[in-house]
């Protein structure tokens, strides 16, 4: 589909079944309306092969149907001059990938920086940022030690600053970002640097507006969008009437055909699926008993599936927010198919407890209940946070200016803001951190405000916290593997203290079992009593209340911790601790 570049120039196939007649029109006939004309084929498909065609030349179709005339965009085009202009014949097989044989981390080493490229790094005043000039920042995420990037969406959309989540040529790479080609340079870069890149994927709607799939060859129902779109109540989203109609099968082909591109032409290492409620469920939530899209829930195991089969080891993420733990069961157990989704539970409520002003309402069996909560027995099968672009912006923002709202740069936004970073990347799932957070970013997302990097240098305490916290989380110094094992248990859970302790571990023993405290109440908690899993010393190798991460920090002392054979909190041994005020410490053992 689309145009596609051949030894013999190019083969142009649309679908425009409501069409009578259909030529396609460009740079490479002099833009004669009727000089190229199309062939009918099967099933509503119009094709012809145009030997003077090739990459570079713009290009639309005119298609001839129920209402005229009408000028269209390529819904495959790969390249576009913008979301109102035309086409670019591209050859998607052009671009030089090297030796890239990248293959991501197993999802317990995940590490995910959620990332738009619009705001990122952005160079010149009064236009977004672009891939290449994301390509700049990349050793610094490197040295932040994650280990891949969840790409907000990067296809165009209207205008030149957006969150990309209004998507109106879903195939081709927003211009203004720097094209296909950018984006394959940023891929390939970062593979270099060690980093994955997640795409996000917008299925559950297109556009609303600059919208060149609405009534594409003229027809419609009830007023509805035509050919791509549903023609009843289906249709009805929160961004517009604009559901693709996922009952035809050329619909569900288009939309696999663009998961897998991301995959077969842009080396992706996983995708992110926004909003999959809003797939399977025409409000959205699993309330409404009238409200379910089955051919939704059959595309998103059609599209997973083949994903598992061609792409081994890659990653699919769903953002559902329901919880529902059918979306991470193989399809083959009826389930969806993704390998993880974002858990609404834990995010929540660790927001909850760290951004509240008043100590003694912190729900500390709340927080308890988020850390070791899990998703069809599998610990990796959500990805957690605190920050994410849904979550600091639509009225609320990032979580230091919702502690403080304009001082973010406060003992109590630094130290109960990393409280909950802390947990983020000690809980078990896949920890996702998003753009800034680690420079301690103010206000709330968006489109137009830009990443502060003079942060780096003026938190450069809560950045190096970060990476202390990302290395631990990673097991890189190999002490923590139990960081990434499967195997959690909260053992203590002081509603009083607001005090929490859980051990993580792989295998157990040494390097490997990890137990992590933490402070919720703005209080030092000295010759504290708190069980241990093992006897012997246990070793302090984090404490958040460091100097090192904040100069006006207590810096409160935590030595090791000698546990000795005395029952505690259900575990077989005792050992007492001292920890700072809003504080998480982590402990290990060497030997």
């Amino acid at each position: 589909m689309g145009a596609v570049v051949t030894a013999a120039g190019v083969s142009f196939r649309v679908w425009a079944p409501h069409a009578n007649k259909a030529f396609v029109t460009g740079s490479f006939n002099s833009w004669v309306e009727d000089a190229t004309p199309l062939h009918l084929e099967e099933n509503g498909h119009w094709s012809a092969d145009v030997p003077e065609a090739k990459p570079g030349d713009e290009y639309r179709y005119l298609l001839h149907g129920p209402n005229g005339v009408q000028s269209r965009i390529d819904p495959y085009a790969r390249q576009v001059t913008n979301s109102v202009g035309n086409g670019v014949i591209y050859d998607p097989g052009a671009f030089d990938w090297g030796d890239d044989a990248f293959q991501p981390a197993t999802g317990n080493e995940l590490v995910i920086y959620e990332l738009h490229v619009g705001t990122f790094n952005v160079t010149e005043a009064g236009r977004p940022g672009t891939f290449d000039s994301a390509i700049e920042k990349l050793p610094f995420l490197q040295s932040l030690g994650i280990n891949a990037i969840g790409l907000m969406p990067v296809v165009e959309f209207p205008g030149d600053f957006s969150w990309g989540y209004n998507p109106a040529q879903p195939f081709a790479i927003k211009s203004i970002y720097g094209g296909p080609d950018g984006l394959k340079r940023f891929v390939k870069a970062a593979h270099q640097h060690g980093i994955a890149v997640i795409f996000d994927a917008v299925y559950n709607h297109f556009g609303p507006s600059d919208l060149d799939l609405w009534q594409f060859d003229g027809w419609s129902e009830n007023g509805g969008g035509g050919i791509y779109f549903y023609q009843d109540r289906r249709a009805q989203t929160p961004w517009g009437a604009t559901r693709p109609d996922y009952g035809r099968a050329e619909v569900r082909q288009y939309l696999s055909d663009n998961a897998l591109m991301w995959f077969e032409e842009y080396h992706a290492d996983g995708l992110r699926w926004d909003g999959t409620a809003f797939i399977r469920r025409i409000g959205g939530n699993d309330g409404d008993p009238d409200g379910d899209i089955p051919e939704g829930w059959a595309l998103m195991q059609r599209i997973n599936q083949e994903i598992r089969q061609r792409f081994p080891g890659k990653i699919s993420i769903a953002e559902d927010m329901q919880g529902d733990v059918q979306l991470t069961r193989d399809v083959a157990a009826g389930g969806a198919g993704f390998n993880a989704q974002w858990d609404s539970r834990f995010v929540h409520v660790i927001r909850n407890a760290i951004i509240g002003l008043d100590d003694d309402s912190r729900g500390v069996g709340a927080v308890a209940k988020a850390i070791e909560d899990r998703l069809d027995m599998d610990a990796f099968r959500r990805v957690i946070y605190t920050e994410s672009h849904d979550e600091v912006a639509n009225g609320r923002a990032r979580v230091p200016e919702e502690i403080w709202p304009g001082k973010v740069d406060s003992w109590f936004s630094k130290k109960r803001s990393t409280l909950g970073g802390a947990l983020v990347l000690t809980s078990p799932g896949i920890p996702m951190l998003f753009q800034g957070q680690e420079l301690l970013e103010d206000r709330w997302f968006q489109d137009n405000d830009p990443i502060d990097w003079s942060r780096a240098e003026e938190q450069n305490g809560i950045l190096r916290m970060y990476r202390d916290l990302v290395m631990l989380r990673r097991d890189l110094s190999r002490v923590t593997r139990g960081l990434c094992g499967q195997n959690m248990h909260v053992f203590h859970c002081n509603t009083d203290a607001k005090a929490i302790a859980f051990h993580r571990w792989d295998q157990q023993g040494p390097k490997d079992s990890v137990v992590v405290v933490a402070n919720l109440r703005n209080r030092n908690l000295d010759d504290y009593t708190i069980g241990f899993p093992r006897g012997g010393l246990w070793r302090t190798l984090f404490n958040s209340d460091s100097y090192n991460y904040g100069g006006n920090f207590a810096n409160h002392a935590t030595p090791d911790a000698e546990a000795w054979p005395e029952e505690r909190d259900g575990l077989p041994c005792s050992g007492r601790i001292s920890i700072g005020p809003y504080t998480v410490v982590i402990f290990s053992q060497s030997e």
